[in-house]
């Protein structure tokens, strides 16, 4: 609507000139003779001024303007019925092709099939030769079903070579458009496939991508392939590269995707969007050591600079971690505030926690980053036993925050966790009550202090502030999972936990957590089977403590103590110390 009531604007304001003296003169003489009295046809004198005045007929360019603003002010209110009625009035009687071609855009955008044919039928008639009447005729004939028809203009609309030179990517903008907005997607698919050829699509790579990739959005997913293989073998282009790439993803064929970007790179070795995108593959594939070594290849900026951060750290590659912070210390100043912050992460992976300190301690107080590098240096100063300095520093951030909510819950949420890494959880809980009393129904500090009031078997209000979280975010499967799992474990609500997690479920059907409550409830509701299928899922998914914690009570339960004991060493060398597994095997005597 926005398109078209900006196209009206233009045209209104091209036919208002035209038009408006004409209109003036008009207006004037009519405005005037309304207000003559009436005059005896037996007592007229031939002496009177006024006697022989011939008030003119209303001229059609007036009838036009008329129209025009009518239609104009109809459209600006969202009423495309009579908009389209009004533009078309003032189509039939105007010479103006540009008045015919809103008219006609106007009636296709209402759906108004008859209205736009009449429209149209006037725009050829006026300016025959109009690039647009092809698009809408063959919008026209796709609506009707007329397959060849339609085919037959969106042929000629590729084929235009105005001036002489080709223009094929404008026609091919245009057929896409008309093709997209098709309510039949079968025929589109169809007419694209009869007009996708060699010879028409040309010798612009550009051109065989961004069809290959209409074809897909209609379906057409061999056509599509088989036109980005070609534009690669054809073009050798980065984006051609790159598209055939994300088809070989689609497929799930991460073979040939990862030859088409290792070739890609011997075309163009230094393109960052295809060594980003490799270097995605790779990580995806577990190889990111891999891809922060290929990152590590060609121009480096800060982007690429944070990927091989990234990636490194998902290695926990020492040395690659700490090549890469060797590398980016000794660049020249002035270092930017996404350099400062990265050096200072860099550093922690690397346990410089000074270093980190002193990194994070130079970004500047007005930047965007301050507020996440004070945050890094709190939890620095923490782990460094200086749990007050950090705690002192939480409210700094908190009274700086002023009527930033996102900033202010944030640091609220870390008041608290500060002050349960200290084993404070009491007042942990209150640092969340005290942020609700600024932020009444943050979700995030809910979800905070209800998980918070489990660890502390503070059931009830465990229990309210995640039955709220519910209300305020119904389809946050985070919460409504730790709702469940906290009523199977904690409440007699099993029915209602089942019915909870299975929703969060439907919403994370692969999230490993969720799959582990599942299992779990099926357990507390005496499901055994089931629950060892799903908790088995879980920890082929995720093999932690807490997962192995619960699969391994499971299978002891059901008799598999053998299984039972692998299950929880697995989960020990993840986390010897967890408190669920600990709990778990010392409650069963294992």
């Amino acid at each position: 609507m926005k398109n078209l009531v900006w196209i009206s604007s233009s045209l209104f304001a091209a036919s208002a000139l035209r038009l408006f003296g004409a209109g003036i003169v008009v207006a004037t003489m009519l405005s005037a003779c309304a207000t003559l009295p009436a005059t005896s046809t037996h007592t007229s004198n031939i002496n009177e001024p006024l006697t022989h005045l011939q008030v003119p007929a209303q001229s059609p360019d007036q009838d036009v303007l008329l129209k025009l603003m009518s239609a104009e002010f109809a459209l600006s209110h969202g009423d495309v019925d009579s908009a389209g009625s009004g533009y078309l009035d003032a189509a039939l009687i105007s010479n103006d092709p540009a008045v015919a071609a809103q008219a006609t855009q106007v009636a296709l955008a209402g759906k108004h099939w008859d209205r736009a044919n009449q429209a149209l039928s006037r725009w050829q008639v006026l300016s025959p030769n109009d690039a647009g009447i092809l698009q809408a005729r063959a919008t026209l004939d796709l609506v009707a079903g007329h397959s060849d028809a339609a085919y037959a203009s969106l042929l000629e609309l590729v084929r235009l070579h105005p001036d002489g030179r080709p223009q094929q990517s404008n026609g091919w903008q245009a057929v896409g458009l008309t093709l997209l907005s098709a309510s039949d997607k079968k025929l589109a698919g169809d007419l694209l496939q009869r007009l996708a050829t060699p010879e028409q699509l040309g010798k612009q790579g550009e051109i065989w991508v961004a069809i290959s990739q209409l074809a897909l959005k209609l379906d057409r997913s061999a056509l599509s392939t088989q036109l980005a293989d070609q534009a690669v073998t054809r073009f050798h282009t980065s984006e051609a590269y790159a598209w055939a790439a994300q088809l070989a993803l689609r497929a799930d064929d991460r073979k040939r995707a990862k030859t088409l970007y290792a070739e890609s790179l011997q075309h163009d070795a230094k393109n960052p969007r295809l060594r980003i995108g490799y270097a995605k593959l790779l990580s995806d594939m577990g190889e990111n050591a891999e891809a922060a070594r290929l990152l590590a290849r060609g121009p480096q900026d800060d982007l690429i600079y944070s990927a091989r951060a990234a990636y490194a750290a998902r290695a926990s590659d020492k040395k690659l971690i700490e090549a890469l912070y060797k590398e980016i210390e000794a660049l020249p100043a002035p270092r930017p505030s996404e350099r400062l912050t990265l050096l200072g992460q860099l550093a922690e992976l690397l346990e410089l926690k000074p270093e980190a300190q002193r990194w994070y301690g130079q970004v500047d107080e007005d930047d965007d980053h301050y507020f996440d590098a004070q945050t890094r240096i709190a939890i620095l100063l923490d782990q460094q036993g200086k749990g007050a300095d950090a705690l002192e520093l939480v409210h700094t951030i908190q009274a700086r925050a002023g009527d930033d909510r996102k900033a202010l819950g944030e640091a609220f949420q870390l008041e608290a966790e500060l002050l349960n890494h200290q084993d404070r959880r009491p007042q942990a809980v209150d640092a969340y009550t005290r942020g609700l009393k600024a932020l009444p129904d943050d979700t995030r500090l809910l979800y905070g202090r209800a998980l918070l009031s489990e660890e502390l078997n503070q059931t009830a209000n465990a229990e309210k502030d995640l039955r709220r979280v519910v209300e305020l975010k119904p389809n946050d499967a985070d919460a409504l999972n730790a709702l469940g799992y906290t009523l199977a474990d904690r409440t007699e609500h099993k029915d209602e936990a089942l019915g909870l997690i299975q929703k969060a479920l439907s919403l994370k059907p692969d999230d490993p957590a969720i799959i582990d409550s599942l299992g779990w409830v099926q357990y507390r509701l005496g499901n055994l089977v089931d629950a060892v299928k799903s908790l088995r899922r879980a920890f082929e998914r995720q093999p932690d403590a807490e997962i192995a914690a619960h699969f391994g009570e499971v299978l002891w339960i059901s008799g598999n103590k053998d299984e039972a004991r692998k299950v929880w060493a697995e989960g020990s060398k993840q986390d010897g110390k967890n408190k669920s597994l600990l709990e778990t095997q010392h409650r069963l005597g294992a």
